[in-house]
């Protein structure tokens, strides 16, 4: 009770200086814009920023362009980064993007138009250009542009010493780094050790031999969401990134692996739901109109095959008019039924726990739970039929098409995402509107057939 206190306390004082956000903007007053906004964290302020209109979001960078720096940035949402970089003058840009580490560079510029991909990578220092011009000539969702440049490296033969005085001397070192990478004299790196091992070690203690169990690379081109896969399997903090030769080009770190998983559980739900895999409460009607109205016409279709097969069964509904009224609950229950079954699939292909080896196993489950289900649900159901319409030749019918309608959906749930799955096709893409397809024309069917046996 006191977690949800805090929770509806922190959301009332949010909206409180929001509020204030916008008085001040409408009031020009940039004094008590700083007041508000300065003492902030950047992911709050670019939750500011993504909460209102895009007129007040104009006026508001014009008065207070210069509190945005590099994390604000990388914060803000992809889908108005660029109308935010386009707002600010060309110094602010250029002040924010030179703080940033390499990663969070390429991942601000891959979301961008070429004249503001132009204007950042003018910003840049001649080395941080190349080295971001690098990293975004990697395939898009590889490893190559999840990775940060600026990595610690040390030669695997020194001692705890020499890395501490190294470490302590260096002109430059990242912002956050969790190892020091050892690398052979061809730069092919064999082991890392976490700074805390070093800390704790005596100077003489050599560092190979205080190296992590945990070590691994990845390749450049290793798809970012095995690399997110990696760090999750095996908990990592950091991990190496190498060229086809073995050599060391880069490091992932675990903030940028979890975004990697977060933007793809957030991808699977907007796909699912069928809005877009870049739906966001920032777009316009238009943008949300192009997102969604493709895959309601793709449904208005999937559906009139609902409409073929109650057709074919006119003259049984036009007999026992209860039949009309009865029909959605037997489609209904085995819509839900599906997406249950769906969404623990398409998760579980994600996350790789649903593989070809235990593919099998799942679908067995699958069809015994939809059978119990169907059972438990037919004694309600047949039993509720059967006193309501004092026929328990009804009651029979509803049961049986329950049973057969939550077997469909169990199996459907499984059996599309891995179809999809094996044809190299996103499951959450389309899975959704197939399965509700597949239990709306099979209950339709399945009670009206019964009925249509058992009744007339």
């Amino acid at each position: 009770m006191a977690e949800d206190r805090i929770g509806i306390d922190e959301e009332t004082a949010r909206l409180a200086r929001l509020d204030k956000v916008l008085a001040a903007v409408e009031a020009v007053d940039v004094a008590q814009l700083d007041a508000l906004l300065n003492p902030l964290h950047a992911a709050d302020v670019a939750d500011i920023l993504e909460q209102i209109s895009s007129d007040e979001r104009a006026a508001l960078l014009a008065l207070w362009h210069g509190g945005i720096d590099g994390e604000v940035l990388s914060e803000i949402d992809e889908s108005i980064r660029e109308e935010v970089i386009e707002a600010l003058p060309d110094n602010v840009v250029a002040d924010a993007v030179r703080e940033l580490e390499s990663d969070d560079v390429v991942d601000i510029l891959e979301d961008l138009e070429a004249p503001a991909q132009e204007k950042i990578l003018e910003a840049l220092e001649d080395a941080d250009r190349v080295a971001v011009e690098q990293a975004l000539a990697y395939p898009e969702y590889s490893a190559g542009r999840l990775m940060q440049r600026e990595t610690v490296v040390a030669p695997e033969h020194w001692t705890v010493g020499e890395a501490t005085d190294y470490l302590r001397g260096a002109e430059w070192l990242p912002d956050q780094f969790y190892h020091v990478i050892l690398t052979d004299p061809r730069m092919h790196p064999t082991g890392y050790v976490t700074l805390g091992r070093i800390l704790s070690s005596g100077r003489d203690m050599r560092l190979k031999d205080i190296c992590e169990d945990s070590f691994r690379t990845v390749q450049a081109t290793d798809a970012e969401s095995d690399v997110a896969y990696i760090f999750n399997q095996y908990h990592l903090i950091s991990c190496p990134v190498v060229d086809d030769a073995g050599r060391l080009v880069g490091v992932i770190t675990i903030d940028d692996a979890m975004n990697v998983l977060d933007e793809e559980h957030e991808e699977d739900m907007l796909r699912l739901a069928g809005v877009g895999d870049e739906a966001s409460v920032s777009d316009g009607p238009v943008e949300t109109v192009k997102q969604r109205l493709p895959w309601l016409v793709i449904n208005l279709f999937t559906a009139s095959l609902s409409a073929i097969v109650i057709s074919q069964f006119q003259n049984t509904i036009a007999t026992l008019v209860a039949l009309a009224a009865l029909m959605p609950i037997v489609a209904s229950t085995g819509g839900i039924a599906g997406t249950q079954s769906l969404a623990v699939a398409v998760r579980a292909l994600a996350t790789r726990d649903l593989t070809r080896a235990n593919a099998a196993r799942v679908v067995r489950r699958e069809l015994v739970a939809g059978l119990l289900n169907g059972i438990s649900l037919a004694l309600i159901l047949g039993v509720a039929g059967s006193l309501i319409f004092s026929d328990w030749h009804l009651g029979l019918v509803l049961g049986m098409a329950m049973i057969v309608n939550q077997i469909v959906a169990a199996l459907g749930g499984v059996l599309v995402p891995l179809t999809l799955e094996r044809a190299g096709l996103d499951p959450a893409l389309a899975s959704g509107t197939f399965v509700t397809t597949l239990t709306d024309v099979m209950g339709f069917f399945a009670f009206l057939g019964l009925a249509t046996l058992v009744l007339l």
